[in-house]
C-alpha cells in the first residue's frame, strides 16, 4: 500500500462524456483529479496514490476485477478507501441487490445515481476527501505506535547469546564460554548439569527444573527466566531459551538453546517500576491511543456520512424554499383580505420554521454560513445570562464560573448564543423538578497526540446540569439528526446536532459525558483567536428598503428560482433580464449594460464566482450579488462580490440589492 497523502481523485469512466464532465466538475470544487484508459491503469494509479476514486459501474461489468481485488486487500489496517460509483438508473444498491456485489467488493462505496446533480457529486467527492484525511492521520498515529513498539523489541533481543546443549541419556551438559560467562563461569571451567541446577536460586530451582520436564516430555519450547548465584556470591538473573531434540517415537533425545543474562534488564525493570512512567503503561498507553484513535475515525466517517446526507437534503430544501418564500410574501403584499392575509401570514411563519430547519440541518452538516470572528465569549455569556434563566425557568439555578483572563474565541456569535440556548433547553427538560445549570467558561491546551483537535490553545465552555442522564446508547446516538428521547411534538432532535456542527465548523469540536441519575456535561471546545475580540451587531429590519429602479441580470439555471426571484425584484421596481447558464449571461453582458448582476453559485458549466471574473474582464465595475444555499462556497477574492443565503424574503433581497449599489458607488 503507498505512503503518500495525495489528495487527488482517480476516475475511471470509459464511455461517453463521463469523465470529461466529472474532471470539470471536480476542478470547479478545486479537486485535482487524474483519469484512467483503463481497469489495469487505474489499480496502478491507485497503487500510485489517491485520496478516492470516482468511477462508473459498466467499468466494472464483465471485467478482470483480480487487480482492484488485490489492490483492496492489500490494504493497511488504517486504509478504507473510498470510492464514488456512478450507477444507471434504479442502480443504488436500495433498488437494485446486483449492486451488492460492488458494495462487498469495494467495501466504503457510495453509489450517486444518474442523472445527478452537481451540487451532489462535489458533495461527496469533499466528504471522501475528508475522510481519507483522516485516514492519514490514523496511519501516522499508527505508524508512531509501531516504531515505539519496534524500539522496544530491538531493546529487549539485545546482548549477548550463550550456546547450550544437554543429551538427555548421559545427562551431560555443553555449553560454550559464552553460556558459561552467564554463571559467573571462567571459558576453561568444569560446568556440568549439576553445577548448573546447584547455581539456581533456591527459590527459581524448582520452577526450573518442572519446565525443564515439561519440554521433555511434551516436546514444547523450553522458555525460563531465574535468578543465580555466582561463585562469588553475587545474585544475577539468566534467560534460558530451548527446543527438545525427538526421535521418531516422539521420545526426547535432549535439547539445544540460548542462554542471555539479563541482570541488566530485570535491574531496569525494577527500576521503572518505582517510577509514574512506566515502560508497560507506556506500551498500554499507545495501544490505547491507537484504538482511541481508531473509534474517533470511525464515529467521524459515521457522522461524515450522516452530515452529506443531510446537507445535499438540506442545500435542495432550500431551492425549495426560495420561491415559496418570495411568493408568499409578494402575496402578503398584494392583498388586503383579512381572511387570507392571516392564512398567508401563518404560511409565511411556518415557511420561516421551515428556514430554521434547514439552518439546523445545515449547521449539523457543517454547511452552514458562518460570520467567525473574534468573541469575548465571557462577555456573550454574561450578556445572554438573563435570557437563559428566563428560559430555564425559576426551578432551575444558573450558576456562572466565567474566567475574565480567557481569550477570545473564533466563532460566529450568533451562533453560539443560539447553540448555548439549545443546551439550557435541553437541561431544562432533563430537570422537570428543578436543579442546578453551570456553565463555565476556562483555557485549555490540545497537544499533539489528540487527533481530533489541531494542536493549540481552545476556549472550552462547559455546561452541566443535574438531571436525568443519558445511558451509553443514547449518548453515542445524541448529535444525530432528527434522534431525540422527547416526546412527539416536544422537540426536532435537531438541537445537539446544530451544537456539534457548530463547534466542527469553527475547527473545534463538542464533547458529550452523561451518566444516568446523575445529569449531562455538554463541552463546547473552540480555537482561540490570535486578537482581541471586535464588537459585532447585526440587526434585520424586515421592512422594504428603498432603492432607484435599476436594470437587473439575473442568472439561475433553476427555472423555478429564478421566475420567483425575478418576480420579486419586479415588485420593487427594477427592470429584469433573465438567463439560464454563466455563458448566456456573458453575452447579455457584452451586447447591453447592466447596474448589478444577481446570479446562483452552483451552476452547471460555469459556476457564479467563474461568471463574476469573466464579467469583471468585459465591465472591471459592475455590482455583482451572489446567491447561494451552500456555506462551503468557494473563496475568490478577486472578484469581490457580496452574498445572499437562500431562502430570503423580499425585504432581504432588496436590502442586499441595496447594499451591493451602495458598495459599488462608494468603491466608485
Amino acid at each position: 500500500m503507498n505512503r503518500t497523502f495525495s489528495e487527488h481523485a482517480v476516475l475511471l469512466a470509459p464511455r461517453g462524456r463521463d469523465a470529461e464532465i466529472a474532471t470539470s466538475m471536480l476542478r470547479e470544487a478545486r479537486i485535482e483529479s487524474d483519469v484512467a484508459r483503463s481497469l489495469a491503469e487505474f489499480v496502478e494509479k491507485l497503487s500510485d496514490g489517491a485520496a478516492f476514486a470516482l468511477m462508473t459501474d459498466e467499468a466494472l461489468r464483465g471485467a478482470d476485477l483480480r487487480g482492484l481485488d488485490a489492490f483492496l486487500k492489500a490494504q493497511q489496517e488504517w486504509s478504507d478507501f473510498p470510492f464514488i460509483l456512478l450507477t444507471e438508473h434504479g442502480g443504488g444498491i436500495e433498488r437494485n441487490p446486483a449492486a451488492g456485489r460492488y458494495f462487498e467488493l469495494l467495501g466504503n462505496v457510495t453509489f450517486l445515481e444518474r442523472p445527478f446533480h452537481p451540487t451532489t457529486l462535489i458533495s461527496i467527492a469533499r466528504a471522501a476527501l475528508r475522510a481519507r484525511r483522516r485516514q492519514y492521520e490514523a496511519r501516522a498515529r499508527l505508524q508512531e505506535i509501531r516504531e515505539g513498539e519496534q524500539q522496544l523489541r530491538i531493546a529487549l533481543a539485545a546482548g549477548k547469546l550463550g550456546a547450550w546443549s544437554f543429551d538427555v541419556a548421559s545427562m551431560q551438559l555443553e555449553a560454550s564460554d559464552d553460556c558459561k560467562s552467564h554463571y559467573g563461569r571462567a571459558p576453561g571451567d568444569p560446568f556440568s548439569y549439576d553445577d548448573l541446577i546447584t547455581s539456581v536460586h533456591d527459590e527459581d530451582r524448582a520452577m526450573m527444573q518442572e519446565k525443564v520436564r515439561n519440554a521433555l516430555a511434551t516436546g514444547e519450547d523450553y522458555d525460563v527466566e531465574y535468578r543465580c548465584v555466582w561463585p562469588d556470591r553475587s545474585l544475577h538473573w539468566v534467560q534460558v531459551r530451548g527446543r527438545p531434540a525427538l526421535d521418531a517415537a516422539g521420545r526426547a533425545l535432549g535439547m539445544t538453546g540460548v542462554s542471555q543474562e539479563i541482570t541488566g534488564r530485570k535491574t531496569a525493570e525494577e527500576t521503572l517500576r518505582n517510577f509514574t512512567v512506566e515502560l508497560e503503561q507506556r506500551v498500554e498507553e499507545r495501544t490505547r491511543e491507537y484504538g482511541e484513535a481508531m473509534a474517533q475515525l470511525h464515529e467521524a466517517q459515521k457522522l461524515e456520512t450522516l452530515g452529506r446526507l443531510t446537507g445535499g437534503v438540506a442545500h435542495d430544501f432550500n431551492n425549495l424554499l426560495t420561491p415559496i418564500v418570495g411568493s408568499l410574501d409578494l402575496v402578503r403584499r398584494r392583498i388586503t383580505d383579512e381572511r387570507l392575509q392571516h392564512l398567508v401570514d401563518g404560511a409565511l411563519q411556518s415557511s420561516e420554521r421551515a428556514r430554521t430547519l434547514v439552518a439546523r440541518l445545515l449547521a449539523f452538516a457543517r454547511r452552514q454560513n458562518l460570520e467567525t470572528l473574534p468573541v469575548d465569549v465571557v462577555a456573550l455569556i454574561a450578556g445572554i445570562a438573563e435570557l437563559i434563566q428566563r428560559s430555564i425557568g425559576p426551578t432551575i439555578t444558573l450558576v456562572l464560573a466565567l474566567d475574565e483572563r480567557v481569550p477570545a474565541a473564533m466563532v460566529d456569535p450568533h451562533q453560539l448564543e443560539l447553540a448555548l440556548l439549545n443546551l439550557a433547553i435541553n437541561a431544562r427538560d432533563a430537570m422537570p423538578k428543578g436543579g442546578r445549570l453551570s456553565v463555565a467558561v476556562d483555557l485549555v491546551a490540545v497537544g499533539a497526540r489528540d487527533a481530533s483537535l489541531h494542536q493549540g490553545a481552545y476556549v472550552r465552555i462547559s455546561v452541566a446540569d443535574c438531571g436525568e442522564g443519558m445511558d451509553a446508547d443514547t449518548l453515542a446516538r445524541a448529535v444525530e439528526p432528527f434522534y431525540s428521547t422527547k416526546g412527539i411534538g416536544k422537540g426536532t432532535g435537531l438541537g445537539l446536532s446544530m451544537v456539534h456542527g457548530l463547534a466542527a465548523q469553527s475547527g473545534g469540536r463538542l464533547t458529550l459525558r452523561s451518566t444516568p441519575g446523575e445529569g449531562t456535561t455538554a463541552e463546547i471546545w473552540l480555537p482561540a483567536a490570535a486578537t482581541a475580540a471586535v464588537l459585532h451587531e447585526h440587526h434585520f429590519d424586515p421592512a422594504m428598503v428603498e432603492a432607484p429602479p435599476m436594470h437587473i441580470l439575473l442568472v439561475d439555471d433553476e427555472e423555478t428560482v429564478r421566475a420567483s426571484t425575478a418576480a420579486m425584484l419586479e415588485e420593487m421596481g427594477h427592470r429584469v433580464t433573465q438567463a439560464d447558464s454563466g455563458q448566456k449571461a456573458l453575452g447579455a453582458i457584452r451586447s447591453e449594460p447592466f447596474d448589478i448582476v444577481v446570479t446562483d453559485y452552483l451552476m452547471p458549466a460555469m459556476s457564479g464566482l467563474e461568471l463574476a471574473a469573466e464579467a469583471r474582464k468585459v465591465r472591471i465595475d459592475l455590482p455583482i450579488l451572489m446567491i447561494t444555499g451552500f456555506a462551503d462556497l468557494a473563496e475568490d477574492t478577486a472578484t469581490h462580490v457580496m452574498r445572499l443565503p437562500k431562502p430570503f424574503r423580499v425585504a432581504e433581497l432588496a436590502r442586499a440589492i441595496r447594499d451591493v449599489a451602495l458598495v459599488s458607488r462608494l468603491a466608485s
